[in-house]
């Protein structure tokens, strides 16, 4: 078992020795354990409220790199030719604070047949599907590498600096 206190930018900190596959919600959580692709377990501690991004690279207290993947998930997709329409689907979604992820003219939301509806009403296609799933951060997500410390001693305090 490794433990996870620092994360790069993507490309910051050379090539990935592994890779761990995560769903949005693991990439949201401070604290988790996970399954390298090559079946080491890790844990991972990190700042609490901040979001792994897909190709960012955790270091190891060892020294191993582990490339940040997103899992194949249940997804609902939304499209549409129309980009007033598709922008208005954005603003509606927004304006419920949902987690989305935008490309050109498609969306993806966490499947909830209520939004389904409701993009059907405004005129959209949707369907299931299963794919990574990786919502916009925000405009306000915070993008450095950060170093968490920690003594030799696990007490579950760790502190956080940006370099």
């Amino acid at each position: 078992m490794m433990r996870v206190y620092q994360v790069h930018r993507r490309g910051d900190h050379g090539v990935a020795d592994d890779t761990v596959v995560l769903d949005h919600l693991q990439r949201e959580k401070g604290r988790l354990r996970a399954i390298t692709a090559a079946g080491d377990e890790l844990r991972i501690f990190l700042e609490r409220g901040r979001a792994l991004a897909v190709g960012e690279v955790l270091t190891a207290d060892c020294g191993r790199r582990f490339g940040v993947a997103a899992a194949v998930e249940p997804v609902l997709r939304a499209e549409t030719d129309d980009w007033l329409l598709f922008a208005r689907a954005c603003y509606h979604l927004g304006n419920r604070h949902v987690k989305l992820q935008v490309g050109e003219r498609w969306l993806r939301i966490v499947p909830d047949h209520v939004l389904a509806e409701m993009l059907e009403q405004l005129g959209l296609q949707t369907c299931g599907e299963a794919a990574p799933f990786v919502p916009e951060q925000g405009a306000y997500a915070g993008h450095g590498h950060q170093h968490f410390h920690h003594d030799d001693h696990d007490h579950g305090e760790h502190r956080a600096h940006d370099h």
